[in-house]
């Protein structure tokens, strides 16, 4: 009978862990067979907590209620958002070429869509379904990574800057706003004294752009001389920077660790909102910007489903959500004219004095400079519009080497060689002595035992 009992108590648990898995909109009876939609997307990199107090919903449960509520009778099924994330465009692009999972959706950046779309890898998005387009401004429409519109829909963008804090540096180090001091220099070019406490991207595309934009360099030269002088002026850098990084920059930055990095302007903010002390500028040389945008795989086994889910993505309440969260700029105009938005970021992201004076303006980092006005220093194109395009591989492959060339290159310091001489000449001394007073000590065992035996023979 106990077991009887124990055996319906079993049933009865795992119907309720069954019930507890069921996505949002879904009644008691429900009239479908729920099927996952595939979201593969970069960490921290979409809304996935509720907080009303910052403007933040779980946006895939919102789309799955919105879908089960409105679309389900339409399709004939509920959904269920399968959601994973991915560290690079490139681990992404990998997991697509090799992988048996069927991703219904993907967030590249522009020149990864564009290397997708020459691998035929993305497909034609269904613009009767994605009702919302509208909402995108169209200074992000006709893009040079998709012109005519047919593969992404943008998520978010952004440019990268310089961070620096004001507690550390000078104000004066900082007044010519240049990539300069990424290299310990001021605008001028003159030497300043922040050696190892700056930090430098840790993957070629940004830290390459870094030098080429300070030596005004193409970053779409197709000319391997050209990212040869950008490996010279990373190489002087190398041996003044604390260490080259990627996520690990917001715990450097955050606990004043480091001083002084490149980032992109959004992570910039969510780092000042933890240290007050953090500043950015966009450098007058120029700078590179990115899109992400979403993407719809060609191994999808739902794209209208993955088509809805763009949509729905890019209305106001998702996208404002989605803004709010990540910290990064949207190219959603709904977004931006969304008084809401406005004030939520300055909530959110703006730092002020115990005065209420403004030290960081979240919109003016996000938005005071359009990517045209950051540029107009540089004399050329700042995106990277051609060197990630097949016919280009053979850049991308000498860049490759170039990077493994300065990572694996010895920069240890001159002190840290004569340290390490001396002490491997003092073992090596040490080793010599150490023989030396065992051989002395040997011949003087061997004379005393000799003298000892002589006098026993003289006894005799």
């Amino acid at each position: 009978m106990k077991i009887k009992l124990l055996f319906i108590l079993l049933i009865a648990f795992s119907l309720l862990l069954c019930s507890c898995e069921e996505p949002e909109g879904i009644e008691e009876n429900k009239k479908y067979e729920t099927i996952n939609l595939n979201v593969y997307n970069w960490g921290e990199y979409i809304s996935d907590e509720d907080d009303e107090e910052y403007g933040l919903f779980d946006v895939n449960a919102g789309f799955e209620e919105y879908f089960n509520e409105n679309l389900a009778d339409k399709y004939g099924f509920y959904v269920k958002v399968n959601y994973s994330t991915y560290a690079t465009n490139e681990d992404m692009f990998a997991k697509l070429s090799n992988s048996a999972v069927a991703y219904d959706i993907v967030i590249p950046s522009d020149y990864m869509i564009q290397k997708m779309i020459a691998h035929d890898m993305l497909l034609p998005l269904d613009f009767s379904i994605i009702t919302n387009y509208g909402n995108i401004s169209d200074e992000f429409k006709n893009m040079y990574y998709d012109p005519s519109n047919t593969f992404s829909v943008p998520y978010t963008y952004g440019m990268v800057g310089i961070i620096y804090n004001a507690e550390f540096v000078k104000e004066e180090d900082v007044a010519g706003e240049s990539w300069n001091l990424l290299w310990n220099q001021n605008a001028n070019g003159e030497a300043l004294n922040y050696q190892g406490k700056i930090l430098q991207f840790n993957n070629p595309r940004d830290a390459f752009a870094t030098a080429m934009y300070k030596e005004g360099i193409n970053i779409n030269s197709h000319n391997p001389e050209d990212w040869e002088k950008a490996l010279e002026e990373l190489k002087k850098q190398k041996p003044i920077l604390q260490g080259y990084v990627n996520d690990e920059i917001f715990n450097k930055m955050k606990s004043a660790s480091a001083w002084i990095s490149s980032y992109y302007a959004g992570d910039f903010l969510t780092m000042a909102a933890d240290n007050t002390d953090l500043r950015f500028y966009y450098p007058s040389e120029g700078t590179n910007y990115f899109v992400d945008a979403l993407c719809i795989p060609k191994t999808s086994r739902n794209p209208e489903i993955a088509n809805e889910y763009i949509n729905y993505m890019i209305g106001l309440e998702a996208a404002t959500a989605n803004a709010l969260y990540i910290g990064y700029a949207s190219p959603n105009k709904a977004v931006l004219e969304s008084e809401y938005y406005q004030e939520m970021l300055d909530y959110n992201y703006s730092i002020y004095d115990d005065e209420e004076n403004c030290l960081v303006d979240a919109w003016q980092v996000l938005y005071g400079k359009s990517k045209t006005e950051a540029n107009e220093n540089y004399p050329f194109n700042p995106a990277y519009e051609d060197y990630y395009k097949d016919e280009n591989v053979d850049i991308q492959t000498h860049v490759t080497a170039l990077w493994e060339t300065l990572k694996t290159e010895n920069s240890t310091e001159l002190w840290i060689h004569i340290t390490s001489i001396v002490i491997v000449l003092g073992v090596l001394g040490l080793a010599i002595h150490s023989t030396y007073i065992k051989k002395k000590r040997s011949k003087f065992y061997r004379d005393r035992d000799r003298e000892l035996r002589k006098q026993k023979q003289m006894k005799k």
